[in-house]
Parts: C-alpha cells; structure tokens; sequence
C-alpha cells in the first residue's frame, strides 16, 4: 500500500528538523525572560528556556553574567531586525526561539548571519558590562602597549573586550560542543560563523578619546579602547551575509573540513560567512522553509537596493496608497507651565507588494552584490 504524498511529505520535514537542530541559537528564547524573574538564585537558572544543560551550569556557577546574557539576547534580535529590515527575508522569524523555522534550522546563509551575530552580540554586552562596572567579575579593559599618539593620553575605561570575548564563546558555543547534537557539518560551520562575529567584533574595537584644555582648545586629550555598536557590527556581518561562501563537508588529508563547494581549491577563509545549503528567495509564503513571503511589505519605487520594489516584490507588482500623518514639529513655552504643541500634517505615498503570482525568479543577494562592487 503507498504511503500518502502528504504523510511522505511530513516525515522528510521532520527528517529536516532532527539533522539540523539549532541548539546553538536556542538561547535566544532568553529575550523572552520574564522582569518578575530575578535571576539572582541558581535555582532560577532552570527556568530559562533555551539552554542545554551545559548553559545551565555556566549560568548557576556565574550567575552574576545572566542579566547580561538576556540583554544580549534582546539585542540581537533587536539588530537582526533593523539589519535585514529592507531584504525579503526580514529576519522576522528569529522572534520565534526557541522553537525556530527551516530558515535557522537548517545550515542557511541566514543562519550563519544570526550564529555570527549572536556569538558577537553576547561578547558585546559582556564587555559593556565590565565597563560600566555591572559585573563584579571584571572592570575596565587593560591599557594598550603602544602610544596613543602626539596630544594624546591613555586613561578613561575601554572595554574589556578580552573577558567579553572569553566568557561570550564560553556561553554561546556550549551547545555545539554537546556530543550527539546535529551533524558534524552543521557543528563546523555554526563554530566557524560563531567565529567570524567575534572577529568582526575585534575589528570593531577603536580609539575614543576625550579633549581636555582650556576654554575646549583641546590641547590634551584622554583616549581609550572603545567597541562599536552592535547595529555597526551587524552591518559588517550583513555584508559578510551578502558574499557568504556556500561549502561542502569534505575529506582533506586524514580529516572533513569545510571547504568552498565551487572553488574547492582552497581552505575557506577566517573573515567568510559559509552556509551548506541554499535558501528560498523568500518570495512566496511557505512555513515549512521559513519564508514570510512579501505581501504587504513595503518597497521603495526610487531605490535601487534591496527594498526596491523590482526586489521586494518579485516582479508580481505593487499595490501604491497614500496615508496622512500628523506630527508634531515645533512647540512654544510660555512661562514655565504652558506648552503649545503645533502640528504638522504630512501626506506620504506608499508602495506594498502585491499577491498575484510572481513573474520570475529574482537573485536578491547577487543583485545587492553587483550594486556593493559597483
């Protein structure tokens, strides 16, 4: 007796779900984290969602870290967000850890982008936190060895990137070090993307410095080691996401590495993004492979990026209306109780995606590329 096509259909997705469990990102359900919950006793530790027993024990034996931990989860989705807020795939479905779509289930382009940030993200708010004196276990980073240069003095409080860097892959890379999680491949390439947001976020540690002199004349001035903020670092990765190489699990002497699956000629690079499987074009709406799809989106006539409406919408068309909105833009102070509010009514002209079919495949991401190189 055949099986049902719809039947055959659901084993291969659940197939999907057990070869490619996400474990590393599940903490990401931590954004979630109730404000009732303390988080100031080692039995609170069990009732995070997200963690594997690992994360847990890190969390009971460093619990002062965990606040921490739940704001960089916070802010990674906050970044995810705003990174990808003009692409079809608008990152919207990392909101729903921990129980998360094929899109990160699987070793995607978009995974490896919200591995890497994800990993660079905790490091971040973990260095923050030792700067602004919120962890007891850390304070200021050390003092650069070399010269600030002329006019310049090292002092202020940089942040310690070192410890973030330490105790941020202690945390995130736990769940793929756990024995029996996944694929070898799918372990590989989340380490290696996990890899690549912390290197961004080295790249993002810079001189800041201070004037000091008389009447500002700025004859001196204090300067110290200060990161980026995340929404810059997201920015770099997003360019990473937009060239990330695609790999193969491949034996190379007596051990499989991952390498490049069309120029396997050479190894792939620490600063490369790497994916093994394709993903959709985020077109059409389909759950089963993570995709939204566009309709309703908005898209930009006048652009020629990615929130253009050639992209966003998929040559199916765009449906243009018009909403009026009021603001306020100027106000008066009368003494020191009366406030006048003046307003201004704004008319705007809009563009959604329209859901007819769609007229053809379009390469987002190698269109983004062309327009980077140009």
């Amino acid at each position: 007796m055949r099986a049902r096509p719809q039947v055959c259909e659901a084993l291969l997705f659940a197939l999907a779900l057990q070869t490619g469990v996400c474990y590393g990102i599940k903490w990401l359900a931590l954004s979630k984290t109730p404000a009732a919950l303390a988080l100031n006793q080692t039995q609170h530790c069990k009732q995070l969602e997200g963690l594997v027993s690992a994360q847990v024990q890190l969390c009971r034996s460093n619990l002062e870290l965990m606040h921490t931990v739940v704001h960089a989860a916070r802010e990674v989705m906050k970044a995810c967000r705003r990174a990808f807020a003009d692409m079809r795939w608008n990152c919207s479905s990392i909101e729903l850890a921990p129980n998360y779509l094929l899109d990160l289930e699987r070793g995607t382009r978009e995974s490896a982008f919200v591995y890497a940030l994800s990993a660079a993200a905790i490091s971040h708010a973990i260095a923050r936190a030792c700067t602004s004196g919120d962890l007891p276990g850390c304070s200021c980073g050390p003092v650069p060895g070399e010269p600030p240069g002329p006019g310049n003095r090292w002092g202020g409080c940089a942040d310690n990137l070192s410890y973030g860097l330490l105790m941020g892959a202690k945390f995130s890379d736990a769940p793929m070090k756990v024995k029996k999680t996944g694929s070898q491949a799918n372990k590989l390439m989340r380490l290696h993307n996990s890899e690549v947001g912390r290197q961004a976020l080295r790249a993002s540690l810079e001189m800041k410095c201070k004037c000091h002199g008389v009447s500002g004349s700025c004859s001196i001035r204090t300067c110290w080691k200060g990161l980026q903020e995340l929404q810059d670092v997201a920015a770099d990765l997003k360019t990473r996401y937009l060239s990330a190489t695609k790999v193969v699990h491949r034996p190379m002497g007596t051990r499989k590495h991952l390498v490049p699956k069309d120029l396997d000629i050479r190894p792939v690079k620490d600063s490369e993004l790497v994916y093994l499987q394709s993903s959709p074009d985020f077109c059409m709406k389909n759950e089963k492979v993570g995709s939204h799809g566009t309709q309703d989106r908005q898209c930009n006539k006048t652009s020629n990026g990615s929130d253009s409406c050639d992209l966003m919408c998929c040559g199916r068309g765009y449906n243009p209306y018009t909403d009026r909105v009021v603001e306020r833009c100027h106000y008066a102070r009368h003494g020191r109780r009366l406030v006048l509010c003046l307003h201004l009514e704004a008319t705007r002209n809009r563009r959604s995606g329209h859901p007819g079919r769609r007229a053809g495949t379009s390469k987002e991401t190698d269109k983004i590329k062309n327009n980077l190189a140009a």
